[in-house]
């Protein structure tokens, strides 16, 4: 077996066992914090792609010019920036965060937590199953 490299090692352990629950799953979204070679990783082991959503103004940051060089001009958004994909990450924080239960972190164990999710989230789809 292949050596999982440091940086990917825990969403690839994590994602690991995903191709067996949804064989379908083609593509996987991921934070910026997430560069590196953990695109590699999960295409070896898992065979998704993986997309990284960054910032606008995250190609600018930590380069440099010669010295005698003009600054680069850099157009850095003002205001609110909406990031491709991160809206269903928030959207999801949200339901979970306007359950009670889910308000207060009041789970002693992991299973608990999880369960709670699936609770939130299982109550919300009969809701709008409900209406029609």
């Amino acid at each position: 077996m292949k050596r999982i490299s440091k940086g990917g090692a825990g969403a690839v352990l994590l994602l690991r066992d995903l191709p067996n629950v949804f064989p379908r799953m083609q593509h996987v979204w991921a934070d910026a914090g997430y560069t590196g070679k953990l695109a590699g990783d999960i295409k070896t082991y898992l065979s998704w792609t993986l997309e990284i959503v960054k910032h606008p103004w995250s190609d600018w940051q930590g380069t440099w010019a010669p010295k005698d060089a003009p600054p680069r001009p850099v157009e850095v958004p003002t205001g609110f920036v909406v990031l491709k994909r991160r809206w269903v990450v928030e959207r999801i924080f949200a339901w979970l965060g306007k359950s009670r239960r889910m308000a207060m972190d009041y789970a002693a164990l992991v299973e608990t937590a999880e369960n709670l999710v699936y609770e939130v989230l299982i109550r919300l789809v009969v809701r709008r199953l409900a209406k029609g």
